[in-house]
């Protein structure tokens, strides 16, 4: 899928162009540790906006992070990137904490989101059936990438992650590697897809 890093930093991408016309909000939402803050900096054209914190032992017991995982850092607000996918279309990206105590925050960050990534770690896929739930509960229209860390590709598919999630046929599900900005940026394209395809739809049938 490409380098283990974006291949740009965000001080030398392209400033968001005059032509841009219209620009969407994207939350990114998932479960603790999942990848959220790395692939909204990954794909950012803007140094990303975050408010990581380094984690402690004195925190351990507030949120315990999964014996696999190598996270030092956790976000403790939101993090804020953005992204031009064309020359008119702008994405503005929210990544929502993933830790329990900060899911009140959840429903506020959703108000006037046009769509939503659910990014899941098969290691621990419990820990999306609270945001795939909030986002049916809001009517947002979203898509589910699956976060392939290294050598975990071989041990679910896309169709038993799909019946393992009990999503809909309508619902795209995507694999990615939120540390590669082309993967990242083809998530968003799959989302911003999805939303098209729905629009059409309701046009047809008003």
């Amino acid at each position: 899928m490409g380098s283990a890093t974006s291949e740009l930093p965000p001080e030398a991408r392209t400033p968001l162009r005059d032509t841009a016309e219209s620009g969407l909000k994207i939350v990114v939402v998932g479960g603790f540790g999942v990848g959220k803050t790395t692939l909204v900096r990954s794909v950012s054209e803007i140094r990303p906006l975050n408010t990581e914190e380094v984690m402690t032992r004195a925190g351990e017991d507030v949120d315990p992070v999964p014996t696999e995982s190598a996270k030092t850092t956790t976000t403790v607000a939101f993090d804020f990137g953005r992204i031009s996918l064309n020359e008119r279309l702008v994405l503005y990206l929210f990544g929502a904490p993933g830790q329990k105590r900060f899911w009140f925050l959840w429903d506020r960050l959703f108000s006037g989101t046009l769509g939503a990534v659910v990014l899941v770690d098969t290691r621990r896929m419990d820990d999306s059936w609270y945001a795939i739930d909030r986002l049916e509960h809001h009517g947002t229209p979203f898509v589910v990438a699956v976060n392939r860390f290294d050598g975990e590709h071989a041990y679910h598919s896309l169709d038993e992650i799909r019946t393992a999630l009990a999503l809909p046929a309508h619902v795209p599900l995507v694999d990615c590697d939120a540390r590669v900005r082309s993967s990242g940026k083809n998530v968003l394209i799959t989302l911003v897809d999805h939303l098209h395809h729905l629009a059409r739809e309701r046009e047809l049938t008003a």
